[in-house]
């Protein structure tokens, strides 16, 4: 070591070192930093003949790009989704762009149709609003599938247990999908709602469906647990389900039904200007209400109690 230093050439040696412990958790950076200098020195040495500064550029050269170093030492991946997941992924992207874009599509251009508009617009709208949806879904199903990458929610090892000829993971794979393809549609459909404005009423002002002030509260904790939602059945489509991820769809749930339930029963979902517009001055009877909450907490008691049977099997 002493020779690649007295000879003027360490300086890319630690550059090189550099790079790679200041990718790495704090408390491996001492032991990967001596043995990568160990390495190093002992290769170029091993290369005198070479020359010492040609010898460590080639050496340095061999060792690879320091991030890919850092990685494997790290044990963290590089890919944004790895082999393990992609095929899922596809999967899960395949069902939301057959399923949930179509429903989009179709909602603006019925609304646009029911607003008189000419075909023209008609299509140019439809056209809009699945380019936008399709990329909304692209983007979030990514964001979702890489943090599961991160997080190593795949890390378990294989074993012969694994292999598709057991029906329960099938079953539970085709829900998961289904699951992941409702949740995403609620998102898109509320956030849709919103930055669109479709009901045009009849002085041709474009309003929200659900209330503007929900954006202000709790329409946040509601978009809250169905992205956690569908995180989670995402999850469920690529692993085996187990107690630990039942508590946390079991938060997530809460966190989505009970905001829901809450706004409901103080009657504050729809926005007063479509209904006072569209029921003509009709008012919606209480028992609607009372009917839409305890339809919401039973749905999700229900997806609870689901959760942990499967957890259970």
């Amino acid at each position: 070591m002493s020779k690649l230093h007295a000879s003027g050439t360490g300086t890319l040696t630690d550059r090189y070192v550099a790079e790679v412990v200041r990718r790495i958790p704090a408390d491996q950076r001492g032991d990967v930093a001596d043995e990568l200098r160990a390495t190093i020195a002992d290769t170029v040495e091993a290369r005198s003949l070479a020359g010492p500064e040609t010898a460590e550029r080639e050496v340095l050269t061999e060792m690879g790009d320091p991030i890919r170093l850092a990685a494997r030492y790290a044990d963290r991946p590089l890919a944004l989704i790895g082999p393990a997941l992609y095929p899922t992924y596809v999967r899960l992207l395949t069902v939301l762009l057959s399923t949930v874009l179509p429903v989009v599509t179709a909602v603006t251009a019925v609304l646009d149709v029911l607003d008189g508009q000419g075909v023209g617009e008609v299509i140019v709208g439809a056209i809009a609003a699945a380019l936008s949806a399709g990329a909304q879904m692209i983007a979030w199903l990514t964001v979702v599938f890489a943090l599961i990458e991160r997080a190593g929610a795949v890390g378990r090892a294989w074993t012969p247990d694994d292999l598709p000829d057991r029906s329960v993971p099938k079953k539970r794979g085709a829900a998961a999908y289904a699951a992941v393809a409702w949740h995403a549609l609620l998102i898109a459909l509320i956030v849709w709602q919103h930055t669109a404005q479709p009901y045009r009423t009849d002085g041709g002002t474009r309003i929200d469906l659900l209330d503007p002030d929900l954006w202000s509260g709790w329409i946040w904790p509601i978009l809250a647990g169905l992205v956690g939602l569908v995180t989670l059945d995402a999850i469920r489509a690529v692993r085996v389900w187990t107690r630990s991820l039942a508590v946390w769809s079991a938060v997530a749930q809460a966190t989505f039904a009970l905001p829901l339930a809450w706004v409901l029963h103080r009657q504050e979902l729809f926005n007063p200007a479509f209904l006072s517009d569209a029921n003509g001055g009709w008012q919606t009877p209480d028992s609607f209400y009372t009917v839409a909450v305890v339809g919401v907490l039973a749905v999700g008691v229900g997806e609870v109690v689901k959760r942990f049977r499967e957890a259970r099997d």
